[in-house]
């Protein structure tokens, strides 16, 4: 089990509500952890996925579950926005309530950076099904399927799936049976042709 509460922490509303759609890239992330087993130990993988598209914009990957876990995937997903995706004004970043999200350091990455934070509620598996349903996808397609000597192998592998197949190969039922980055073409493209 990846969650912890601090319950010391102040907690963030639950402005996702179970709804898991979302009318523009940038618009609604959801971010989660979770863990494989390699021969070294547990590898443990922090993402963050864009609800409208599904492509995973945040990775991160560390042997521990310490906050940087968390703070370098939300980094990665900011400089990536900044540099390619236009992120808007009004960002929601959507967790659980696990000690990492809940921290200062984390907290802090969001309020700089003008992100408006969403945490689940308590017992409630519903409002990050998405997140979810990407760990198992990652599992069933690609983990399970190897025997990893080590995290580095591990790191390698699961940022290939990622990265060369999940975010440009693998269709999704949700997206017309598109992938994410063709489901993202066809919002930007008609905004590059009103520029022409």
């Amino acid at each position: 089990m990846t969650t912890r509460v601090n319950k010391k922490q102040p907690v963030a509303p639950n402005l996702l509500q179970q709804n898991s759609t979302s009318a523009a890239p940038n618009s609604k992330w959801v971010a989660d952890i979770s863990y494989i087993r390699t021969l070294e130990g547990w590898l443990y993988i922090a993402v963050i996925l864009d609800l409208y598209s599904r492509k995973i914009v945040g990775l991160s990957m560390d042997a521990s579950l310490h906050t940087t876990l968390v703070t370098q995937a939300l980094e990665q997903a900011l400089e990536q926005a900044l540099q390619r995706r236009n992120p808007s004004h009004s960002l929601q970043h959507h967790s659980d309530k696990g000690c990492q999200y809940t921290s200062a350091a984390f907290q802090k990455l969001l309020t700089d950076n003008g992100i408006i934070c969403s945490v689940s509620s308590t017992g409630c598996c519903f409002d990050n099904t998405v997140a979810e349903s990407f760990f198992h996808s990652l599992k069933t397609e690609c983990v399970y399927f190897e025997r990893y000597e080590s995290r580095e192998q591990a790191k390698q592998s699961i940022f290939e799936y990622i990265e060369v197949f999940y975010n440009n190969y693998r269709r999704h039922s949700t997206l017309g049976y598109l992938s994410p980055v063709e489901f993202e073409q066809r919002f930007y493209q008609p905004l590059s042709s009103e520029c022409l």
